[in-house]
């Protein structure tokens, strides 16, 4: 894939924090450092955790204008989100206002076109790739160039898989440990100090070991692999690109801490070698 492609990530959950307190509250209750989102170039994604440091929400915070704090998750789940947020809010001076469904979300890859007036726009590596994200106020009409071409169905699952983005429902799941899906990486922050569940993460950290991690696979594409457990409890399938390349598929899951010599076996019980196993390539390193 090359050039400027557009996604159409629809109305997700936007919640607005406002107040002189909401860069510490949210600090708190988030995983990413929300002091790196000031001045209002970038988004950055984070996890909402519980006290045992399980994944609840996993979000994207955006300054917006006059220093408003966005907070953005999967469409439907406002309520939710904002009930966990809030919960701790008792005396800081903090405003929140749901804006779900007065924004739509636009992503783009490659070079940053020129947003017009009214839209909210930042740099995003959502997919593994720099891109930037625009936030369009529902209702306002947006031309975009000819040039730039809609990626969606099994070009876009292709993309996601391929750079090693994990999918909420796939490779995201409540309950589970933010580090198994490597999201330290980019959803983390160890310095900023604490946050509800940051006990427990940063003891994973200093172990250094999780029972299974998030994994990219290579199979020949000639293999009729679907999701689905490896062979000998190794570990699990969790998304299966619809596109090959160059003789081979990608795929994500999970492998078990000291597993090795993985296959899979088909529908047709032939059993098949995974062709490399492999953490999914490091994200770009935002300022």
């Amino acid at each position: 894939m090359s050039g400027i492609h557009r996604i159409d990530l629809g109305t997700p959950s936007l919640l607005e924090f406002r107040g002189p307190d909401a860069v510490r509250f949210l600090n708190g209750q988030l995983t990413q450092d929300v002091r790196r989102v000031a001045g209002g170039k970038i988004s950055l994604p984070s996890c909402v955790t519980d006290a045992k440091g399980r994944l609840q929400f996993r979000v994207t915070v955006t300054e917006a204008a006059a220093g408003a704090l966005w907070i953005a998750g999967l469409a439907g789940r406002a309520e939710d989100l904002e009930a966990r947020l809030t919960r701790y809010l008792i005396a800081d001076d903090v405003e929140v206002g749901d804006l779900s469904g007065k924004y739509a979300l636009h992503h783009f890859t490659g070079p940053m076109p020129e947003p017009p007036s009214g839209v909210v726009a930042r740099e995003s590596d959502r997919f593994g790739v720099a891109g930037t994200d625009w936030w369009v106020p529902v209702g306002v009409a947006v031309g975009f160039a000819a040039e730039v071409e809609l990626l969606e169905g099994d070009a876009l699952e292709s993309l996601r898989i391929g750079n090693g983005v994990p999918a909420w429902g796939r490779e995201l799941l409540e309950g589970m440990l933010p580090p198994e899906a490597r999201l330290e990486e980019t959803d983390i922050s160890y310095h900023k100090g604490c946050y509800i569940g940051q006990e427990v993460i940063s003891r994973i950290k200093s172990a250094g070991k999780v029972n299974r991690r998030l994994t990219r696979f290579v199979f020949d594409a000639a293999v009729p692999v679907l999701a689905g457990p490896l062979e000998n409890a190794a570990g699990e399938v969790t998304s299966v690109s619809p596109l090959a390349s160059a003789g081979v598929r990608p795929a994500l899951g999970y492998v078990k801490r000291g597993a090795s010599d993985l296959f899979f076996k088909a529908a047709d019980g032939t059993i098949y070698p995974v062709v490399t196993a492999e953490p999914p390539a490091p994200p770009r390193n935002r300022a």
